[in-house]
């Protein structure tokens, strides 16, 4: 269907535009002038050209026809581009064809990887945008708890400090010493074998925790993957510590990918490369992890300058984890002129205190008395 010859023509109004007879467009108007000529000159909506272009603007959506008459201009305030059909080529989705998304940005859909390539060049930096604000928000997200997580037993988060928990080799459970002690002074009082609290297997030796180790490592446990990573960065062996911190990395364990972000700024079996580190940094700090959020931070402070927001961001973010020293970092900023608000630092203080506060039982400072007294 075709407007009626009193409408106007799109192009008497916008003469700078061309109309074809393969593919009409839509048009953005970007001035205050354009859009009350647009208010002006809308006419009744009609029925869409089949062969309309899909793409829409940031204010209004013109649809012309083959001849150049304005069939519809519909005002359209999401800002947000029309996925119902190919950014590239137009084609609606139907039951014979499915549009893919764009996967770093998720503004766009595609009928095939051709179009893709072809919109790239036009599609390229509003991408590269989207994508980087959709990372920035899943990395400034407060993580639920620390990589930690929570102990088995008590349910309860576990502290920051590897000192006051094990891993067992036997189940790759991190016990906290609290559970550990109760459950060994309860196996002593009963004259009983000592035992995993969590599995109740014996503890083994240390030829049966490798076997163990191995085992669940095998069964791609990623606890075990880091833990024997550890243990070969320690000995030196940083190829082998590199092979097991990747795999753990990519199964998504956090503390793998802190690991791997040191190795890469210490250059051991790795070559040094900054950008590397930055992209573990931020998978670990996006895992809970808040000393790499830490380190993330000291990154962003030298990598923008005065520009402190977002090291400040990750600082607020790991003290609410019961990271020491994001806290006396904020501390020292808000002394040195203010730089962070009062309101920013009190609540960060409340929030630190609250994780720090979590993380304690009386099941737990007993645990530390005890063994302070038998060290």
């Amino acid at each position: 269907m075709e407007a009626v010859a009193s409408r106007p023509r799109l192009a008497s109004i916008y003469h700078h535009l061309l109309v074809t007879m393969e593919m009409p467009i839509s048009y953005v108007a970007r001035s205050p002038a354009h859009k009350r000529s647009l208010a002006t000159h809308a006419p009744t909506l009609l029925s869409p050209w089949q062969g309309e272009s899909s793409l829409r603007s940031c204010a209004y959506h013109l649809v012309v026809s083959s001849s150049g008459y304005i069939m519809t201009i519909t005002e359209d305030n999401n800002n947000e581009p029309d996925t119902s059909r190919c950014a590239c080529c137009g084609t609606a989705e139907g039951d014979d064809i499915k549009l893919k998304k764009c996967t770093a940005c998720y503004l766009v859909r595609y009928c095939g990887v051709k179009c893709q390539r072809e919109h790239r060049p036009q599609h390229k930096r509003a991408c590269k945008k989207r994508a980087a604000e959709l990372r920035d928000e899943l990395l400034f997200k407060q993580p639920e708890s620390s990589h930690w997580g929570d102990c088995p037993i008590c349910l309860l988060p576990l502290p920051l400090d590897p000192d006051f928990f094990t891993m067992r080799s036997c189940c790759s459970k991190i016990i906290c010493d609290g559970c550990s002690v109760a459950f060994t002074k309860r196996q002593m009082q009963q004259m009983l074998d000592e035992k995993c609290p969590f599995c109740r297997k014996p503890v083994p030796t240390e030829e049966e925790n490798i076997r163990y180790r191995m085992k669940r490592i095998e069964a791609n446990d990623p606890i075990a993957m880091c833990q024997e990573g550890t243990r070969s960065y320690a000995k030196g062996d940083y190829n082998g510590a590199f092979e097991y911190f990747s795999k753990a990395a990519k199964l998504g364990d956090a503390e793998a990918h802190g690991r791997l972000a040191l190795m890469y700024h210490d250059g051991h079996g790795v070559e040094k490369d900054e950008k590397k580190e930055i992209y573990h940094y931020e998978e670990a700090a996006i895992g809970g992890h808040p000393s790499a959020r830490f380190n993330l931070a000291l990154i962003d402070r030298k990598r923008y300058g005065m520009d402190r927001d977002r090291a400040t961001k990750h600082h607020i973010i790991a003290a609410g984890q019961g990271h020491d020293g994001s806290l006396t970092w904020l501390l020292e900023n808000h002394r040195r002129g203010g730089f962070v608000k009062k309101e920013v630092l009190g609540a960060a203080l409340r929030a630190h205190q609250a994780a720090v506060d979590a993380t304690k039982s009386p099941q737990r400072e007993e645990a530390k008395k005890y063994l302070s007294q038998i060290n």
